[in-house]
């Protein structure tokens, strides 16, 4: 007796058809499962025995083989064990063979033959669409799959379920896609009180997809404006939304069924390691940049990171996806991510606070801040000073705009800034902080004077070429935001300002 089901193997992002052969034959009672299989897929014959024998199934007494084909992929995870379960009670007759092959089936057992939620049901869903088949996955998953847009989703709760609809005594109708969450509630930028030249960059920022880097002592409020970056955006578009909520469901942090049309914020304590942040592990599992793609990466505390984590993000930086290496595989993940960062000055913070400094300032300043590479610092297009407010200027400040009123603006600009890109041919394009080569000289086309202007700074700042370039994409930003079809001298003048060096040693 043999039977075959179809179920996947995940690759990254990438889904992999995975031909699961059952063979019932006689000899000596036996349970083995070959095909390259982890621990946790060797394990399945146990739960898979076991929730047989809560529906008064037994395995029969002869020499049963799971063979995963192909046999050199390494098969992970524990979503074989519905596909198992399917195939043997196929090879028994209990379930129709003919009418499983149009089905991908992946989910956990229970002991007691409920099925229970795994990772990637998303990604499986689509694949099945693709496939022309119809999916099998646990009933917590359903709402998941329906967004695929496939038609044939059976979500069942226990393997009963299953038996009884493919026998026509139960019928389990498909899962309804439930509506849109309501819009998650930001924390306004208006609490944020002075501070305007932090808030004007932010709001350029969101604008162009650009990196910020603000530095200034403790409490004066560089965490509170990173945290309202993500109300000033403009919420995904569908495309995005799925591409976001695909990397979300292989790492199972896509919950209730919805998928996501806000922005990710992400923000890892410094003390991550290399593969919590760019991903990596025993499965090659999705790190924080790839979690954050298409949102933003709040790393506060920058110095306090491991040097060579941060070293790690500067191809993600620069290319926008992540590959990892392992010996038998390279997993490739998207990271199209917006980096906002903070730091103190120096280790105690009271760098450039006349009276609090410690006795080795500057010097102490320039060691803390040199724990940035230069390269590094160079990917980040905004590096502003973030001063602490008084007490006076508190009970006196008074509240400016709202998040709502700078995502207005925001949205304009990036309007702007797609219109261009489908006039100049690249509707993959979305911000300015993507443009390159000849489309940036023709997108941020400068008159001789402010072309002088910026020759001029980038010689005596020894401004690399990405620096050079980073410099017109921003100044091309606070254009678009103005409404100005042409990057005029002001635009550069304000780019350029947002340039900081660090410390000098001499001083």
């Amino acid at each position: 007796m043999l039977s075959r089901i179809n179920t996947i193997a995940f690759n990254g992002l990438e889904t992999q058809d995975v031909d699961l052969q059952v063979q019932i034959s006689s000899g000596l009672p036996a349970f083995s499962i070959v095909g390259l299989p982890d621990k946790a897929v060797a394990e399945s014959k146990e739960r898979v025995r076991a929730a047989l024998n809560s529906l008064g199934l037994s395995l029969p007494a002869k020499r049963i083989t799971i063979n995963l084909a192909p046999a050199d992929l390494l098969k992970e995870g524990s979503h074989y064990d519905l596909a198992v379960a399917l195939g043997i009670l196929a090879c028994m007759q209990t379930l129709p063979l003919e009418e499983l092959s149009n089905y991908v089936a992946l989910g956990e057992l229970s002991l007691d033959g409920s099925i229970l939620s795994v990772n990637g049901v998303l990604p499986a869903a689509i694949h099945a669409n693709r496939k022309h088949k119809g999916l099998i996955c646990p009933k917590s998953q359903g709402e998941e799959a329906v967004w695929s847009g496939l038609e044939e989703i059976i979500a069942a709760q226990n393997l009963l379920e299953i038996i009884n609809h493919f026998k026509g005594t139960q019928i389990i109708s498909k899962p309804e896609k439930k509506s849109t969450p309501q819009k998650a509630q930001y924390a306004d930028l208006s609490d944020v009180l002075g501070q305007e030249t932090a808030k004007r960059a932010l709001e350029i920022a969101a604008a162009g997809g650009h990196n910020m880097l603000m530095i200034g002592p403790p409490g004066s409020g560089k965490s509170m404006i990173a945290a309202r970056m993500a109300g000033i955006l403009p919420p995904l578009t569908a495309e995005e939304a799925l591409e976001t909520s695909i990397i979300h469901s292989i790492a199972g942090e896509l919950k209730g069924g919805h998928i996501c049309f806000e922005r990710p914020f992400r923000a890892p304590h410094h003390n991550a390691s290399t593969p919590s942040l760019v991903g990596g592990g025993r499965r090659a599992a999705p790190g924080e940049i790839s979690l954050a793609h298409n949102g933003i990466l709040f790393l506060d505390e920058l110095p306090e990171f491991n040097r060579a984590t941060l070293e790690a993000l500067r191809q993600p930086l620069e290319n926008g996806y992540v590959t990892i290496s392992r010996v038998n595989a390279h997993t490739t993940y998207p990271a199209k991510f917006q980096l906002i960062a903070a730091m103190n000055p120096c280790r105690c913070g009271n760098l450039g606070t006349p009276g609090f400094e410690c006795p080795r300032a500057p010097l102490c300043g320039l060691e803390y801040q040199s724990k940035i590479s230069g390269p590094l610092m160079d990917r980040i297009d905004l590096q502003i000073e973030v001063h602490a407010v008084s007490p006076w200027e508190l009970a006196e400040a008074k509240r400016g705009e709202t998040s709502a009123q700078i995502r207005e603006r925001v949205i304009k600009a990036r309007e702007i800034q797609t219109k261009r890109f489908q006039e100049y041919g690249h509707p993959e394009y979305h911000t300015n902080s993507e443009l390159k080569g000849k489309l940036l000289e023709q997108a941020a086309e400068l008159d001789k004077e402010s072309e002088n202007l910026l020759i001029a700074y980038a010689e005596k700042n020894n401004l690399s070429a990405r620096g050079y370039h980073r410099i017109l994409r921003l100044a091309r930003t606070i254009a678009d935001l103005q409404n100005s079809k042409k990057v005029l001298r002001i635009h550069l003048a304000e780019a350029l300002s947002y340039r900081r060096a660090l410390p000098d040693k001499k001083k």
